[in-house]
């Protein structure tokens, strides 16, 4: 009976451990990712602030408006392209949605 427990235990303490290391790897993945993408967006900050300051100079707008527009649509499709490519399938229970499994 005490081995029983003790070898549950461990059980349990092995699981919790993968478990831990898991998700550990998901939170450095998703950190690295973050930082990555960071940099990605600082380097094209000088690009897009030089294609806008051109622009800025053939127009008659003013250039913060222009600069604010563009970086905008720029922002809005990339959301939507990371969200496209990152979309997970997420499966709700049957019992969340107020159906009873068979």
């Amino acid at each position: 009976m005490v081995r029983e427990r003790v070898r549950r235990a461990r059980e349990r303490a092995k699981a919790a451990s993968l478990k831990f290391k898991s998700e550990l790897k998901k939170a450095l993945f998703t950190a690295l990712i973050a930082a990555f993408g960071f940099l990605i967006a600082l380097v094209w900050r000088d690009v897009i602030q030089e294609y806008v300051n051109t622009l800025v100079a053939l127009t008659p707008f003013q250039g913060k408006l222009i600069s604010a527009v563009t970086v905008t649509l720029i922002a809005v499709l990339g959301i939507l392209l990371i969200t496209k490519f990152l979309d997970e399938k997420v499966q709700i229970p049957d019992e969340k949605l107020g159906k009873k499994s068979a």
